[in-house]
């Protein structure tokens, strides 16, 4: 199982993951798909993001039992800690 979370992704990558993921929420996909087309749906993601961000959860075989990846604009970013996925909090950049 995998999980794809968009914010403020442009329509047309957002109709690209609808015609492979089933859309549960605005902006919520989830699917069952093998390791190699999780990851070429992936890399479309990271690809076509623009300003938006987006993160992908899937079920793996670690101790937490999933693992994650994040993409574009995104305070949080994924941190293995020993074996434990947790999420590093980035502060707020200054922008004049």
């Amino acid at each position: 199982m995998m999980v794809i979370v968009l914010e403020n992704a442009p329509p047309r990558l957002r109709g690209r993951l609808a015609v492979w993921l089933v859309e549960v929420r605005a902006g919520v996909y989830v699917g069952q798909y093998s390791r190699r087309t999780r990851e070429r749906i992936w890399d479309q993601v990271k690809t076509s993001i623009e300003d938006g961000n987006g993160v992908i959860a899937w079920t793996a075989q670690t101790d937490a039992g999933y693992a994650f990846d994040t993409c574009g604009r995104n305070r949080r970013e994924p941190v293995d800690f020993d074996g434990l996925p947790l999420v590093a909090f980035n502060p707020e950049s200054a922008e004049p």
